[in-house]
């Protein structure tokens, strides 16, 4: 088995590197799915949450209010750190019972895009990085998500820079073109990583 950190900044578009690597037949475990879920109701990922950040973070229907809670984490470093605390541990236990199932010939892509920041490269046989220019991430937060300039710039500046990404990067993809120049790449990419799971199998 051959085990893939994915990673890459708001907007560079990791999430359609993710779902190609998928559609060619990678396992994806992908940490904000399982980091979602580790905080529904009844989990207690959500009653630490609740109890390190109180009552105002809970939806009327019980639930984690997400904009709530990201209000108060992105503007303060300490309470990101407090956050990050209670749901990586849960993320990372989750994501090794998943790998654990996968087959002995598999790629398991693991989308983490907060690799660099947490400094998780070392937990994977090799990292892959999606980058974009910052124009172009601005450009996709704005254009396609509808984020003000200024929400754009703060969610970036809370990431590691593009520099630091790609120091960990053993293969990079450059996602600052259109789609039909993704796709080509990713296969490069997904033809390396199934020669080296076939190496480390076989």
């Amino acid at each position: 088995m051959l085990s893939v950190g994915l990673t890459g900044g708001i907007g560079a578009g990791k999430s359609e590197v993710s779902r190609l690597l998928e559609s060619y037949g990678a396992v994806l475990i992908d940490a904000d799915r399982i980091a979602r879920e580790v905080v529904e109701p009844g989990t207690p990922g959500l009653a630490a949450v609740v109890a390190a950040f109180g009552e105002s973070v809970l939806a009327p229907d019980g639930t984690l209010d997400r904009p709530e809670l990201g209000a108060i984490v992105f503007a303060d470093p300490d309470r990101l750190a407090a956050l990050n605390a209670i749901v990586h541990p849960l993320v990372g236990a989750r994501s090794q019972e998943l790998e654990r199932a996968a087959g002995l010939e598999a790629v398991v892509v693991h989308d983490v895009p907060l690799l660099t920041e947490n400094a998780l490269a070392d937990r994977y046989d090799l990292v892959v990085v999606v980058d974009a220019s910052v124009e172009t991430q601005l450009d996709r937060l704005v254009g396609r998500r509808g984020m003000t300039e200024s929400d754009a710039r703060a969610r970036m500046a809370a990431q590691a820079t593009r520099e630091q990404r790609r120091a960990i990067a053993d293969l990079v993809i450059d996602n600052d073109g259109p789609l039909e120049q993704l796709e080509p790449q990713v296969r490069r990419v997904w033809a390396e990583l199934t020669r080296r799971a076939e190496r480390r199998s076989g």
